[in-house]
């Protein structure tokens, strides 16, 4: 785990700079893996999203037999200001305890990705300091958002198939809300739902910060990056450093829920490319998530109405990828199985 405190000094302008460089897909490696697919014992399209899901590693690893022997799970936390305003069903102390869980093996995440031979490593994003509360001013600093940014981006190793990215943070998806409508307009009853199981009354409560959070930093939305710093969280933050490291590696990522995915769209509407390389791997029961994956053009691989967040989700899609590429690669062709191919 990266020490906060050895991360170099970053600013936005430098990822910015970092946003209009960013590597395109290997396609000659995608284009063996698609002909590979129309050879392969089956009828083409038969396996459907499989076969989509193995040409696209194939295209973002860069290798036209994809694998997925090192995956990593990476969840970041963070401590929301926003969540003393009774935006949550939990209050503020059960960030930290979450992450003892995590530390101590004991959560959903843990149990994922132990079953699929996944690494899992947890992020405390200074958990002891909250960030402002988004409803009075911003949540950080741009010194501070550069900072969580390029942590994220340390957090990434060399060497990695694909990386399953997820959250934990009381009231992040207070702070997701009001990020998504900072970043793609509508109001507030558009992207707020109830979060960790909030009642009708708490709902209100989350809808009007939500709103109070959008008046009080609206000079910051003109520009994704001062959005993020304005409206989101270390852990988000952290989350689009991790997106945008993986993107320069070419390592492929997987998307957990909606404060994962809204953290990702900071990218997105920096440039519409900019998550070429990331799957969705869920769609979650959190109402703002299905209207952010439209907007993104983003079909989630599964759709449980999970709204856990940590990972949860992501890494149960690990196993999906894994088996697109044990067909991709373990299969026969028509002509190695002696099979006649399609009449012409």
């Amino acid at each position: 785990m990266p020490d906060q405190s050895s991360v170099p000094a970053a600013t936005l302008t430098e990822i910015r700079d970092l946003l209009k460089r960013l590597p395109g897909p290997d396609l000659e490696a995608g284009s063996a893996a698609e002909v590979r697919q129309r050879e392969l014992l089956k009828p083409p399209g038969a396996l459907g999203r499989l076969e989509e899901i193995a040409v696209w590693l194939a295209t973002w690893q860069g290798r036209a037999h994809p694998r997925i022997e090192r995956p990593h799970v990476a969840v970041f936390a963070g401590s929301h200001g926003v969540a003393s305003r009774g935006v949550s069903a939990y209050p503020p102390e059960v960030t930290q305890q979450m992450v003892g869980a995590f530390v101590n093996g004991l959560a959903a995440v843990n149990q994922l990705a132990a079953e699929t031979d996944a690494d899992l490593r947890v992020y405390e994003m200074a958990l002891e300091l909250p960030t402002g509360d988004i409803t009075q001013g911003p949540a950080m600093g741009e010194e501070d958002t550069a900072h969580a940014m390029a942590y994220g981006m340390m957090a990434i190793e060399e060497g990695l198939d694909v990386v399953a990215l997820g959250e934990m943070g009381i009231g992040n998806t207070t702070a997701a809300a009001a990020l998504a409508c900072g970043l793609f307009g509508g109001a507030a009853e558009d992207w707020v739902g109830p979060g960790t199981g909030l009642d009708a009354q708490g709902e209100r409560r989350k809808v009007e910060a939500v709103s109070k959070a959008l008046q009080a930093n609206a000079g910051a939305l003109s520009d994704p990056l001062t959005a993020l710093a304005a409206l989101g969280g270390r852990e988000l933050a952290a989350i689009a450093g991790a997106v945008l490291a993986c993107r320069i590696a070419r390592v492929p990522v997987l998307l957990d829920g909606y404060a994962c995915s809204v953290a990702a769209a900071v990218l997105h509407k920096a440039d519409p490319r900019a998550l070429d390389h990331c799957l969705v791997a869920h769609c979650s029961a959190e109402p703002g998530h299905a209207r952010l994956l439209q907007l993104l053009d983003k079909r989630p691989l599964l759709d449980f109405a999970m709204r856990l967040g940590e990972g949860s989700g992501a890494a149960l899609a690990v196993p999906l990828l894994k088996a697109a590429c044990a067909v991709h690669n373990g299969m026969a062709t028509f002509a190695e199985a002696g099979v006649s191919g399609r009449a012409q």
